[in-house]
């Protein structure tokens, strides 16, 4: 089993840097695709809720029509047809706000802010959920393990429950006792050169159909980590 983790997940560089997305995203994703086809290898590709088109409130159902809003989400698309155009032993699972101990992530960026600043504005329009690396790991390696190949397919697996950016933000502050103040706002008074999702709502239905554990709840997961 080939679990490939690496990707270009630089979102509002991607937008200048589209040819370097793509060949990370798709063309590298292709590559090892192939290797695995040579060797009889499954392979596990993680994705992103940003293959969608991240409007409404519904749930995204992993059937649902794809329409990615910017190049980082085009290009993680692309990986994923090259998955299924090149394999039939194949999990892909798309995750969505991820955050762990290693590499940048919103909680990390939230704590360095809050040593500096009384006040920290953060969007509260963008709805969806936390994904932890151990918790996400942990049904990885149950993936990994499993020999039916009926479970084959595409996958949603992020921490239960959802969330605001904002909403975490407080969350991460009270769990770590920190006393700066979480200002919700707009993300049109936010912007950014790549556009963001709104609805990141990802169902797990797909996760019950094969009897694969849901990840624990994300606020458990946030305190979790910051411990």
């Amino acid at each position: 089993v080939v679990i490939h983790c690496a990707a270009y997940t630089a979102v509002d560089r991607a937008e200048d840097e589209k040819d370097l997305a793509f060949a990370v995203n798709e063309s590298g994703t292709r590559n090892l695709a192939e290797v695995c086809k040579e060797i009889g290898a499954t392979m596990i590709y993680v994705s992103t809720d940003y293959v969608f088109p991240g409007d409404g409130t519904k749930f995204y159902e992993v059937d649902d029509a794809t329409d990615p809003q910017n190049v980082y989400g085009a290009s993680k698309l692309a990986g994923e047809k090259a998955v299924i155009e090149t394999l039939e032993k194949y999990f892909i699972v798309r995750v969505s706000w991820v955050f762990g101990i290693n590499g940048k992530n919103f909680i990390k960026t939230m704590l360095n802010l809050s040593k500096t600043h009384n006040e920290i504005k953060v969007v509260s329009d963008q709805i969806g959920s936390p994904t932890y690396t151990v918790d996400l790991a942990r049904l990885l390696v149950d993936m990994a393990l499993d020999k039916d190949p009926n479970k084959f397919g595409i996958y949603h697996a992020t921490n239960e429950g959802i969330c605001s950016w904002a909403e975490l933000a407080e969350e991460v502050f009270r769990r770590s006792g920190k006393s700066t103040k979480i200002i919700p706002i707009a993300t049109e008074d936010y912007p950014t050169k790549a556009k963001r999702p709104k609805n990141s709502r990802l169902s797990k239905k797909k996760l019950d159909e094969n009897g694969f554990e849901h990840l624990p709840l994300w606020k458990d997961a946030v305190g979790i980590f910051l411990n």
